[in-house]
């Protein structure tokens, strides 16, 4: 679990120039102590360079996460995409672990010809099959974490990424806002939609997953048919609004570690702490909502 509430940026900062292996030392010098790996494009980080960047986010306190390869689809019809998405999903704990990254964030796949609850089941037994794998392997210390999706045509919604986690062990959610926002049409309007989705996490997963939530963060335009572009923090026409969620954070004691997705990702990765800052001053009221009880 996470020491306090960490934010960092979703690949390299903007301005940052040097080798990937000492961003987070950059980072640290932000003010920030989160990071997100990108091996969106495939994993082909080596391992003496993974094991340089983990020591020296170990050095710095920036906690690193992992994000897999986009092209990883568990619910395709196509025996060599699915055969490949389990071995890219195995290459990413594999490096996760050399770099000390707790959580491995993927984008779970597509619906297709199947109906929902085809693609479910079939992703289900794809992720159990990789953690029996990584297992088998000695890959330890490396959660799976994934992600909620921003189009309709990806499976991924808030309530398929919570029945990931309820039925496979070593896994856990990753909740992108700006995707559950996008997916559901604009959802987030402020603190009671923020409140409904933490309670339905502590609910099915528990209080110490819902404390030690990994997410996303940026604003988002979308379309009927889901996702379109990021957008700024500073853009108040385009939501999730970030304030109330900071609120909620502060009340309920939470400890998650926030990423930013923005289009200026570290600048916005600042401004988002300096926002839960502001609002931490303030103080902790008392929950709104009782604790449950697992």
């Amino acid at each position: 679990m996470a020491d306090r509430v960490r934010f960092g940026p979703a690949g390299n900062p903007l301005d940052f120039k040097g080798p990937t292996v000492e961003a987070p030392i950059y980072i640290r010098e932000e003010g920030l102590d989160a990071y997100e790996y990108q091996a969106v494009r495939g994993v082909r980080i080596k391992e003496e360079v993974a094991r340089e960047l983990g020591k020296n986010a170990k050095e710095n306190d920036v906690y690193v996460s992992l994000h897999g390869p986009y092209y990883i689809n568990l619910s395709s019809d196509k025996k060599e995409t699915f055969k490949k998405s389990k071995e890219r999903l195995l290459d990413s704990m594999r490096a996760a672990m050399w770099m000390g990254a707790r959580k491995v964030v993927f984008h779970p796949g597509y619906y297709g010809e199947k109906t929902p609850e085809e693609a479910l089941k079939m992703c289900i037994e794809a992720i159990r099959e990789v953690v029996e794998m990584a297992k088998a392997e000695g890959i330890k210390g490396v959660l799976l974490a994934p992600e909620t999706t921003g189009k309709l045509s990806q499976l991924g919604s808030l309530d398929e990424i919570l029945t990931m986690c309820e039925q496979v062990e070593l896994v856990c959610p990753t909740i992108d806002w700006a995707h559950v926002h996008a997916r559901e049409q604009g959802l987030i309007k402020g603190r009671k939609e923020y409140e409904k989705i933490l309670d339905e996490i502590e609910k099915r997963l528990g209080s110490d997953v819902l404390k030690d939530l990994h997410c996303h963060f940026t604003k988002v335009e979308f379309t009927d048919k889901g996702e379109k572009t990021h957008r700024l923090l500073s853009e108040k026409e385009f939501g999730p609004p970030f304030e109330p969620f900071a609120e909620l954070i502060v009340e309920l004691g939470l400890k998650p570690v926030i990423i930013s997705e923005s289009p200026t990702l570290d600048r916005d990765a600042i401004n988002m702490k300096k926002i839960y800052e502001r609002i931490s001053k303030k103080g902790k009221k008392k929950p709104t909502r009782k604790k449950r009880k697992r």
